[in-house]
């Protein structure tokens, strides 16, 4: 049914103001991985540009043990997790993309941690144990045993440790609830890595595995299961999206075998076929177009999907074409392994692993350059975090602490590099004016300096 002109454009200046006012509460609060709507993208001015150890450091707070979750920020508080082990263990080490596989879990206790820090003084404000206890599986050298991120309403935290089980606080500490789950295999011993998302009053997660791989919804204030449905997939490792889009509002879960839709009751909307062999970045959107990639170091086959609202069925392209009447354009190999694209005005903007960074028309998926991003300044360590945006630049954290801020936009233009001269995996967040970045043993608060 046709809907009248003026009900059409209601509609449309709805969802732009609800698109601005979601991304503009990044200037307060940064409340999941990538921030709202998972784009990784502040509307905030007044943001730092550059900084050192000796630069721009407005605090700095060390964390005990190991974890690449992201700090995520509400209020006057910041949230990350950690799994503190009780001797020595190996540490995470950078630049590995074979070789790194553990195929037995730690012998030693761990305890898995909710650290919650004061904005304003980087001062610890409480410390919470979810749990203790001997690993259950193995991790990748360069995972850890606290890498998902977790997730806030702002009346409730949500910290989920994968194979451990997820565990809910008020934002003053207090625990609320808990639900654990049968621990399952990973691909190689890899180790979990999925976040959380919330919608509304359901909370999602994804755990593809080599057991029995599901998406399950659950009830935010109560932890009541809602619903479950088993996924025909193996081992990923990408954060489920939650897609407001013009035509309705759906959950996106990329998977190695099938991409999938699903509605919120968890039926199944469409899928398509024909990622990579490994599923890692995290699907984002506008109401318009939903990207989707997968890009493994080893295939040949890295692709990205632009993805049209409203399609049903199977959406899988047939062999040669490179778009549909839901699929925008593809792109065959322009993905990245590890960290998620970053869409930022007219553009989408590629990290890969190995150092090289493209930008492309986000209309049309043309490849507008392609340079390697320190070339200049010789190696480049790898890149495990996902870039970020703010004020026409667009920022890149490597494994050593470096920061490369490039000019956005059609022309590559490398304005600088910041380093803390440690070791970073951990994507960071953005709030309070301020770049909260998590590396190997610290959390920093950084400003622009004079403010």
């Amino acid at each position: 049914m046709q809907l009248p002109i003026f009900r059409r454009w209601l509609i449309g200046v709805h969802l732009c103001c609800a698109f601005v006012v979601s991304s503009a509460a990044a200037e307060t609060n940064w409340p999941q991985f990538r921030g709202p709507d998972a784009r990784g993208v502040s509307q905030a001015t007044g943001l730092p540009e550059s900084w050192s150890t000796a630069e721009g450091v407005l605090w700095q707070t060390d964390i005990r043990g190991h974890g690449w979750s992201s700090p995520i920020v509400w209020g006057d508080k910041v949230f990350v997790t950690s799994a503190v082990a009780v001797g020595e263990v190996e540490a995470p080490k950078k630049g590995l993309y074979r070789g790194g596989d553990r195929l037995v879990p730690s012998p030693h206790e761990h305890q898995w941690v909710v650290y919650c820090i004061d904005v304003n003084s980087g001062e610890m404000a409480w410390e919470k144990v979810a749990h203790s206890g001997r690993p259950e599986g193995p991790r990748h050298i360069k995972n850890t045993y606290a890498t998902e991120t977790p997730v806030t309403d702002g009346e409730r935290l949500y910290a989920y440790f994968g194979n451990v089980g997820l565990f809910v606080y008020d934002l003053k500490g207090k625990p609320l609830w808990e639900k654990k789950w049968k621990p399952v295999k990973v691909r190689q011993g890899w180790g979990t890595a999925a976040s959380p998302v919330l919608h509304g009053d359901v909370l999602y997660i994804v755990n593809d595995n080599e057991d029995q791989s599901y998406l399950v919804a659950l009830d935010k204030k109560s932890g009541r299961q809602l619903w479950r449905v088993d996924r025909d997939e193996r081992s990923n490792w990408s954060t489920p999206y939650v897609w407001r889009n013009k035509v309705r509002t759906e959950l996106i879960t990329s998977g190695t075998g099938l991409t999938r839709s699903y509605s919120l009751n968890g039926d199944v909307l469409w899928s398509f076929k024909g990622a990579s062999s490994i599923t890692i970045p995290t699907p984002f959107a506008t109401p318009d177009l939903l990207y989707v990639s997968s890009g493994f170091v080893l295939d040949d086959h890295r692709p990205i999907y632009a993805i049209r609202p409203g399609g049903t069925g199977d959406l899988s392209l047939p062999k040669g074409k490179m778009g549909s009447r839901y699929v925008a354009w593809y792109q065959p190999k322009a993905a990245p392994y590890n960290p998620t694209p970053l869409l930022y005005g007219d553009y989408l903007y590629v990290l890969l692993d190995r150092g090289f960074f493209s930008c492309h028309d986000a209309q049309t998926g043309q490849e507008i350059y392609k340079e390697r991003i320190a070339k200049d300044i010789g190696g480049f360590g790898g890149f495990t975090s996902s870039p970020w945006a703010y004020e026409d630049k667009v920022f890149c954290l490597n494994e050593d602490g470096q920061t490369f801020v490039l000019k956005a936009g059609p022309k590559y233009k490398l304005l600088r590099v910041n380093s803390l001269g440690e070791m970073c995996m951990a994507t960071p967040a953005i709030a309070r004016g301020s770049l909260f970045v998590r590396t190997l043993t610290k959390l920093y608060r950084i400003g622009r300096p004079g403010k």
